[in-house]
């Protein structure tokens, strides 16, 4: 059966020079800019969305959800903005979509062009996107900026980088292997970043990781040996020698036969969103499932 990998989504996804200045004018525009008419009203907590149970679903099926490339919902802490990826209008590029809630409203806010998969520090104030990042100024962002050198290797490709409470980064590497490192900080200085290791870094198409404010756990997605089939969710909790313990596959109540990755949990630590490859031409959906899940495998750690 064929599969769609990351590497595959992940080439069409990076832009020039000319989009980064795109960028910087996208986030400074106003709310204001940009039509809901291809939106329905969506009203209430979760883009207005009826909440899953242990069954993975279909995040907001034909709203976000649709027939086509959508990827990497992920809601920012305090849970009054969405964002997620999919094609432009004129299917060159990739954008991410930005919604507030106000008044009980969900609203479509902003349009940027995607410079790697979203995540948000814990606090919810700077938003991380691959190298860069922009930090919350007032009701908007920052211009983007770059995480510095140690980050900005050019032997390095960084798709998805998530921060804990503490600062500790983890993030992956398209180019070296598939591999997933971390950097913690010590005495309030950045470390250099090392290999995760073994019991995370196994296997083939390792990447997009998520670390848990807390850094209890670790979800990423990988193709392994008695997998599902194409890649899957896979975690790791922390031990309580600081090791990061065996990697347990998240169970066929998340992953399928098909090309299951992206994942991330709600900031209210409820739900767990990733991307599901639905057929072979590219139709890739982003689904919701609860975050009981994670207590469930905790109890069966090694």
């Amino acid at each position: 059966m064929k599969t769609i990998s990351w590497a595959n989504i992940s080439s069409k996804v990076y832009f020039s020079k000319a989009a980064n200045i795109a960028l910087t004018l996208s986030l400074i525009l106003s709310a204001n800019s940009y039509s809901q008419g291809e939106f329905p009203v969506l009203k209430g907590p979760y883009m207005g969305q009826k909440t899953p149970g242990l069954v993975a679903e279909p995040f907001a099926p034909g709203v976000i959800s649709k027939s086509g490339w959508e990827l990497e919902g992920v809601f920012a802490p305090g849970m009054k903005e969405f964002y997620y990826t999919k094609r432009s209008a004129d299917d060159k590029s990739s954008i991410i979509v930005g919604f507030r809630q106000e008044n009980n409203l969900w609203k479509k806010y902003i349009e940027i062009p995607r410079r790697g998969e979203v995540s948000f520090s814990p606090d919810g104030n700077r938003m991380h996107m691959a190298k860069g990042y922009v930090d919350r100024v007032g009701d908007g962002w920052s211009e983007l900026k770059k995480l510095g050198p140690m980050f900005n290797r050019k032997d390095w490709r960084i798709m998805r980088l998530s921060a804990s409470a503490k600062g500790t980064y983890v993030f992956d590497d398209a180019k070296s292997d598939d591999v997933i490192r971390i950097s913690t900080v010590k005495d309030g200085k950045r470390q250099e970043p090392i290999n995760i290791g073994p019991e995370i870094n196994t296997g083939k198409w390792t990447a997009h990781p998520f670390i848990a404010p807390d850094e209890s756990y670790i979800i990423w997605d990988s193709e392994r040996a008695g997998g599902f089939g194409g890649s899957d969710l896979y975690i790791s909790f922390k031990q309580k020698d600081g090791s990061w313990g065996a990697a347990i596959n998240m169970g066929d109540k998340v992953n399928t036969d098909k090309w299951d990755a992206y994942a991330s949990v709600t900031p209210d630590g409820k739900y767990i969103l990733f991307n599901r490859g639905i057929d072979d031409d590219g139709n890739v959906d982003i689904y919701w499932v609860d975050a009981q899940i994670i207590e469930t495998l905790r109890t069966k750690k090694s």
